[in-house]
């Protein structure tokens, strides 16, 4: 018999059918025994009489006649709610072992340590695995955007001849008989494609040796590039930028309403256009409104970000802010300096909801300057010869920026810490298991 899933059900009344998954819950009340059976597109309700003991989360499959519910026992909210499976015949695939806490509730009440370190069984949770469904509408959404704007996706590897952009938070490999590093960002790579394609998207991994534990970072994360070639002037990339970032975390919104219900958090903000404002105009809003003394400073902190969030809010009508013009020295060798100050930068942070989820900049085009740029930072052009090679050869005006999957993740949920965004997140304190387990087990 061909295997039906739950969501088909609904369609196939008095019909006999085979569905398989796992079990919810399981309500045993003597001769008759209810199973919720949950697969990839549902949870039905299944009733049979003096069945073998079955456990939670055991893989089973069942054969059974599809009935309506009475009027009375109708259950509203799930998709399902008025059939379910009359049991004739259960199989039990695989027999799961004692829980080591409670599954059926929506929200699992355990430390993020608890939670992460029983990963395989927490992410069976509904609540759990419908931050991953967010963050698929998430993906599928920067994908729809970027190829909007005319974009080539392409594939770059996460091993480099060099740190991408200098400085000692990097990971070193051995890598056979020499020296390599996991990649800080696929931005040189990117710069490199876009001299021959013109426009070009990508999905990769990045790997930051950052002595931190935050709830918004993590050592290894997946980033959403954009890189634009022949470029009109700065405000075509912000335009570009406010484009892809908005219609993508709307469009993942909107495709994932049964997941934000759950979470029960509101549609994002956007009446007008995304707000801009020149670091030094952000910086002067938040002194206005807190007291604060924060002029001058080179970046926005944590609690800048929020407070900048929360005037585009209150002032704007936007859950979105675009700041611009972070100081040259601040951000990477290949940023071009405003030509109007070039203490300042063509750079710019999309932020939304109190944190900052994209960061980009125009790129130096001029070999020389780039050249120039990369010894003034400490760093040998011999070590980026392959992209440097790019710039002899006709690069023309471009600029891009770069998404944090996880971070957009959490903040369109309100989720408290980035580590629950990613399904196994790398950090100071784990890789799988937390270090300190395994000091321990080793000590043992």
């Amino acid at each position: 018999m061909k295997r039906t899933l739950v969501k088909e059900t609904v369609s196939k009344i008095d019909e006999k059918v085979l569905i398989k998954g796992w079990i919810n819950t399981v309500r045993d009340h003597g001769k008759i025994t209810f199973i919720d059976l949950r697969d990839r597109t549902g949870v039905i309700q299944c009733v049979g009489a003096n069945l073998e003991k079955v456990t939670p989360e055991s893989a089973i499959e069942i054969i059974g006649k599809v009935v309506k519910r009475p009027e009375k026992l109708i259950n509203k909210d799930i998709e399902t709610g008025e059939v379910e499976v009359q049991i004739g015949e259960v199989k039990i695939l695989n027999l799961s072992q004692e829980l080591p806490f409670d599954m059926g509730k929506i929200d699992l009440d355990l430390s993020l340590p608890t939670l992460l370190d029983n990963r395989s069984l927490t992410l069976k949770n509904q609540k759990q695995a419908a931050i991953f469904k967010v963050q698929n509408e998430v993906a599928k959404a920067f994908r729809k955007a970027s190829e909007d704007i005319s974009c080539q996706e392409i594939f770059v590897p996460t091993i480099s001849a060099s740190s991408t952009e200098g400085g000692s938070e990097v990971f070193e490999i051995k890598y056979y008989d020499h020296k390599a590093f996991l990649t800080q960002s696929p931005q040189l790579y990117k710069q490199i494609a876009v001299g021959a394609f013109e426009r070009v998207y990508l999905f990769s991994h990045a790997y930051r040796a950052e002595p931190s534990v935050t709830t918004r970072h993590l050592s290894e994360v997946v980033q959403m590039d954009c890189e634009i070639a022949f470029v009109e002037n700065f405000e075509e990339l912000l335009d570009t930028v406010e484009y892809v970032g908005t219609k993508m975390i709307v469009d993942a919104y909107q495709n994932s309403l049964d997941q934000m219900k759950l979470y029960q958090v509101k549609k994002p903000i956007l009446e007008n256009k995304v707000p801009r404002l020149t670091l030094h105009e952000a910086q002067k809003i938040i002194e206005e409104r807190t007291d604060r003394k924060v002029v001058g400073e080179k970046d926005l902190s944590p609690e800048d970000e929020t407070e900048i969030c929360r005037w585009a809010l209150e002032e704007k009508r936007s859950d979105f802010v675009t700041v611009t013009h972070f100081p040259t020295k601040k951000r990477a060798f290949y940023t071009m300096p405003d030509p109007n100050n070039p203490e300042f930068s063509l750079s710019y942070d999309l932020l939304f909801r109190g944190v900052e989820i994209c960061s980009g900049s125009q790129r130096i085009n001029d070999y020389q300057i780039l050249v120039d740029a990369i010894k003034s930072r400490g760093m040998n052009p011999k070590d980026f010869e392959m992209y440097l090679q790019t710039f002899k050869f006709g690069m023309p005006p471009e600029g891009g920026f770069s998404f944090g999957l996880e971070r957009i993740t959490m903040k369109l949920l309100e989720l408290k810490n980035v580590r629950e965004a990613s399904l196994f997140p790398r950090d100071m304190e784990r890789v799988d298991v937390r270090f300190s387990q395994v000091e321990e087990a080793s000590k043992k």
